[in-house]
């Protein structure tokens, strides 16, 4: 509470009460009694207040989830992979593809080796990227 630890806040109340002195202490307790009592009346009447313009639906959200205190960006990334994704669209390709480079070596030379390696799988395109 305001950095101030039990001893310290005892002295101030025994310097308070030398400073206000007896006799008017109690008129001063009597007011710090009726703040603390509005303001307690001000936050039941204000969360009253925006229970009832928020709704019910507001009873459903989990506060605590959206502490700012409890960000971990490892479990949001954790959170976000691991997360069903919709089936990914094929694009349809040749069964045939012409062969370049060192797999047309690879084939020049060694005929069986080439024929057991299979043809990659076409490339997933995803049309929410583009």
């Amino acid at each position: 509470m305001f950095g101030i630890n039990g001893g310290e806040l005892l002295v101030l109340l025994v310097v308070a009460a030398l400073v206000i002195g007896p006799e008017r202490l109690p008129g001063y307790a009597e007011q710090l009694g009726q703040w603390v009592r509005r303001g307690r009346q001000f936050v039941r009447d204000a969360k009253a207040r925006v229970d009832e313009e928020l709704g019910e639906e507001v009873g459903d959200v989990d506060w605590a989830a959206l502490d700012p205190r409890k960000y971990d960006p490892r479990r949001i990334v954790r959170d976000a992979l691991l997360e069903d994704d919709p089936p990914v669209r094929r694009v349809s390709t040749p069964a045939t593809r012409p062969v370049t480079g060192a797999a047309a070596a690879r084939a020049a030379t060694g005929g069986a080796a080439a024929a057991s390696v299979p043809a990659p799988a076409p490339t997933p395109y995803d049309d929410e990227a583009t």
